[in-house]
């Protein structure tokens, strides 16, 4: 009976931090099927520690955080050579070979500051709401936001800017 009331907590949830969590996906892998896919292994990861993860005061952040997690293992997994120069167009084929370059350049950051920008820009969660999720201060946060972009802007070009993490 335990185990019906921590899945029925979930399932009342579970619309709204799919959509969540298949919105940070998509940001990620660019495409729907990749997306949905990624997300249903976030909220399935979450389901299975139902029991702590619902106690957690950053519980949606956990979520965002596994799901970012999983579909940045799946870029990784596709070994697709990313380019080395951002496409500099809105074309729908430059956002994905954008998407690829953005995916190749996060791969060679750190992980801490991977975990920072995708929670902080993929996920738009505050600085603090990331500081919960990764156990780690504001200040952290913040340290490893300023270094994850430079790192990237370093690989991308001096023209990129952090709000290309928001291509739709």
């Amino acid at each position: 009976m335990a185990n019906d009331a921590n899945n029925l907590g979930f399932d009342q949830v579970f619309p709204e931090l799919f959509l969540s969590a298949f919105h940070v996906a998509h940001r990620i892998l660019g495409d729907v099927t990749d997306a949905e896919d990624a997300a249903a292994e976030g909220l399935a990861r979450a389901l299975r520690s139902w029991r702590r993860v619902s106690q957690l005061p950053y519980r949606d952040a956990w979520v965002m955080r596994v799901t970012a997690n999983v579909a940045l293992d799946r870029l990784r997994n596709q070994r697709r050579p990313p380019p080395s120069v951002a496409p500099a167009s809105h074309d729908p084929t430059d956002a994905e070979v954008l998407r690829i370059a953005l995916a190749g350049a996060l791969r060679a950051i750190s992980r801490r500051q991977r975990q920072v920008v995708a929670l902080r820009y993929l996920a738009d969660l505050t600085e603090a709401e990331v500081a919960c999720s990764l156990g780690i201060s504001v200040n952290s946060v913040k340290k490893h936001s300023r270094r994850g972009i430079d790192a990237l802007r370093e690989r991308l070009g001096p023209h990129w800017e952090e709000t290309n993490l928001a291509l739709e």
